[in-house]
């Protein structure tokens, strides 16, 4: 996860905001096969950059998407880090009904971060980061997504599913050089920057950190910026289904993360749904962002189930 530009918590509420609850549609997401899958992506170990437990993990989500009908390409790349290692990026890119010109985009990173600079212990800021919850949550879900529609006929539009690759290479909190804003989401920006010719998406949902132990979901202020309408689609939706207070109408911080490119450089309005812990002295994305406690211990079934039954509702919801 990228970092934090300025946390600007607000209770003032939206006026956008529907309590009414609406009937379900589409079919259920089923949050312990979202939690295996993440569970699946740890067991190959820190998904850190140019290391073997990244490469046999993509090949993984690959093989994965495709069992499940998708139609799977990837994008190569050797990208510049902040320290100047050549990063073998890997973005993956699984498309539901393919034919189809109406279609919508949801992210995730899959990377892990290669030092946990945010522990409180800074024996550990050197070591990899698991990132049970800081990019395998997000594919997971996009996984158990895929899945179900796989096993559903009723969609009305095609879903692009993009597992962004160097997201979490940023500069460390330890070193000496600058803070490059831009060392982040480096798989996102090059994604926007080489689009197919005449590639749309309606609208994009990056997952980013969506099955932490009592994570909340505040509207994130770049996502507010260049796409208020679907932030407002979004946390209204999940209201409306019972999930509200996993999404509360309040703004949390700005943020730098694969959503930022995919506005700017892809020209797709893209939202972030990403935690924001306000009371939380360790991080205002939660205590184990960017330790070595980012593991399966601290992920929750509830969380990854509240969000992803959100996004099905999203997704089924489209005409």
């Amino acid at each position: 996860m990228a970092a934090t530009i300025s946390s600007c918590k607000s209770t003032k509420k939206d006026s956008t905001a529907g309590d009414e609850a609406v009937a379900l549609v589409g079919p259920t997401f089923n949050a312990d096969s979202a939690y295996a899958y993440c569970e699946q992506q740890c067991l190959f170990g820190p998904r850190t950059m140019n290391s073997e437990a990244h490469d046999k993990c993509a090949q993984w989500i690959i093989n994965k998407f495709k069992q499940f009908g998708c139609e799977v390409t990837t994008q190569n790349a050797d990208l510049k880090g902040w320290d100047g290692t050549i990063l073998k990026s890997q973005n993956i890119i699984a498309r539901t009904k393919p034919e189809m010109t109406t279609r919508l985009l949801v992210c995730a990173h899959y990377d892990s971060r290669p030092w946990a600079d945010n522990d409180p212990d800074s024996t550990n800021w050197r070591k990899p980061v698991m990132g049970a919850n800081d990019g395998a949550s997000g594919v997971a879900v996009m996984m158990e997504l895929a899945r179900i529609i796989s096993n559903d006929s009723t969609l009305n539009v095609g879903v692009d599913f993009v597992c962004f690759d160097a997201e979490d290479y940023g500069t460390p909190q330890w070193s000496s050089a600058p803070d490059s804003q831009d060392s982040w989401a480096l798989g996102a920006q090059y994604w926007a920057e080489h689009q197919p010719q005449g590639y749309e998406a309606r609208y994009g949902v990056l997952l980013d950190m969506v099955g932490g132990e009592g994570a909340r979901f505040y509207q994130e202020s770049v996502s507010k910026q260049y796409a208020s309408e679907i932030v407002n689609k979004v946390w209204r939706t999940a209201s409306q289904i019972g999930y509200g207070s996993y999404f509360p109408m309040q703004e949390g911080g700005m943020i730098t993360d694969d959503h930022v490119p995919v506005n700017e450089k892809a020209g797709i309005a893209c939202i972030d749904i990403i935690p924001f812990y306000p009371d939380c002295q360790q991080s205002s994305f939660g205590p184990t962002w960017h330790t070595i406690n980012d593991t399966m211990e601290h992920i929750d079934r509830a969380t990854l189930k509240a969000v992803g039954q959100t996004m099905v509702q999203i997704l089924y919801s489209e005409k």
